[in-house]
This record gives C-alpha cells, sequence and structure tokens, in this order.
C-alpha cells in the first residue's frame, strides 16, 4: 500500500481522491488550511495535516512530506483571481516541487488543465488567459524536475457521479469528466508505478479505468 501526500485535500478532487484510497488502504495525508477542514478530512479516512501552501517554506513542506511514497498536488485557486492563482496553481507547484526534491520522495501526480480548455470562446477572460498561462509554466517545472512524474490533464469538470468509465491518452478530443472519476484516476496511476513521464488528458468515455490505464501502461 502507498502513503499519499495530497495538497488540496479539500478540495472536489481531492476529497473524492481522499476517501478512494482510504478505502483500498492506502495511507493519505491532507493538507489543509482551514481548521474546519480537518474533520472532514478524518472522516474520510485520512490524516489531516493544518498548512498553508502560500505560507510555507521549502524546507518545512519537505518534512511534511518525508516518508510519503507519492505526492499528489490538486490544488487551486478555483478562479479566486490572477494574484491567488499564481501563488497556489503557480509557486504552490513549484515550491510542493521543491519540497518533494528535498524530502526523497520520487513520485509527484499533479492535476494540470486541458489545453482546449475555453476554446470556442469570443473573449476569454484575462484571468482566464493568465490560468492557462500559469497552468502550463507549472507542467513545465514539473516536467525539468528530478521526480517521476504524472500530469493529469482533465477536461470541464462535473459534480457528476462517476461512471468508472474514462477516455484517457496522450491526446484526445476536449469533453468532460466528472470529479470523482478523475480520483478514480489518479488513485489507479498511484497503484501503477510504472506509468511515469507522461501528459495524460481525460474525459468520460468508454473504457474502465483500470483498462485505460494497462494501455497506457503498455504505451
Amino acid at each position: 500500500m502507498a502513503t499519499c501526500f495530497i495538497i488540496g485535500a479539500a478540495g472536489k478532487v481531492g476529497l473524492h481522491l481522499t476517501r478512494q484510497l482510504s478505502n483500498k488502504a492506502h495511507a493519505v495525508t491532507a493538507l489543509h488550511r482551514k481548521p474546519e477542514q480537518a474533520a472532514t478530512l478524518q472522516a474520510a479516512g485520512a490524516q489531516p495535516l493544518a498548512g498553508d501552501i502560500q505560507q510555507l517554506s521549502v524546507a518545512t513542506l519537505a518534512q511534511m512530506m518525508a516518508g510519503h511514497d507519492v505526492v499528489v498536488f490538486s490544488a487551486g485557486a478555483g478562479g479566486a483571481g490572477i494574484e491567488l492563482t499564481n501563488a497556489i496553481d503557480g509557486e504552490g507547484l513549484k515550491l510542493a516541487v521543491a519540497a518533494a526534491e528535498q524530502a526523497g520522495v520520487s513520485r509527484f501526480m499533479l492535476v494540470s488543465a486541458f489545453p482546449d480548455a475555453g476554446r470556442g470562446k469570443i473573449s476569454p477572460s484575462e484571468g482566464f488567459e493568465n490560468y492557462m498561462r500559469v497552468k502550463r509554466l507549472a507542467d513545465a517545472a514539473l516536467v525539468a524536475s528530478k521526480l517521476e512524474w504524472v500530469i493529469l490533464r482533465p477536461g470541464t469538470l462535473t459534480d457528476e457521479p462517476g461512471t468508472g468509465l474514462i477516455h484517457a491518452d496522450l491526446a484526445i478530443p476536449y469533453g468532460v469528466i466528472p470529479r470523482e472519476d478523475v480520483a478514480a484516476t489518479l488513485a489507479g496511476l498511484i497503484e501503477n508505478p510504472a506509468i511515469k513521464y507522461q501528459i495524460i488528458e481525460l474525459t468520460q468515455g468508454e473504457d474502465q479505468v483500470d483498462a485505460a490505464l494497462r494501455r497506457l501502461q503498455r504505451g
């Protein structure tokens, strides 16, 4: 079983992932910012750990991560503005990558953004354009690291119940995906350490998660 450190565990994808990993007997440390989130994360089966990615140093975060097998970065500003997007999705990711390297946690998974997100809009906002730019730079920072990385780029996220059926590959048409199925895909990736150094696009589809990941593992 893996020991997992989730940044953004109190978010919608992160909470689904926490529950799914705990139900499979994986050990989960859930980094959270707000004190009231601790009880929810504990009820989901995690060990809550208070910490604000905007305030932590690399050394402090590395101490928190030490002894874990994999880090999952699912944190994001969630459309709260350019400044927070830069701080969390951008600088927060770089901080987490540096901390994982310092802590000796070799595996790192990042929930990123589908490159076609927002296509078809007449005039995407400045905030949205900044979000996509920051996400691309965050992806590049992880790829340039010494970690065994996987970048997951889901399509438009929904709160519909997960079906367990996905379309996952290196390049696919744009679409939607329930957050619960994003979490299931992350859990499957954690259980398939042979899948690494891949940028995976993800939408709802017709393949069971395990089958889709086996195909990616075969290359």
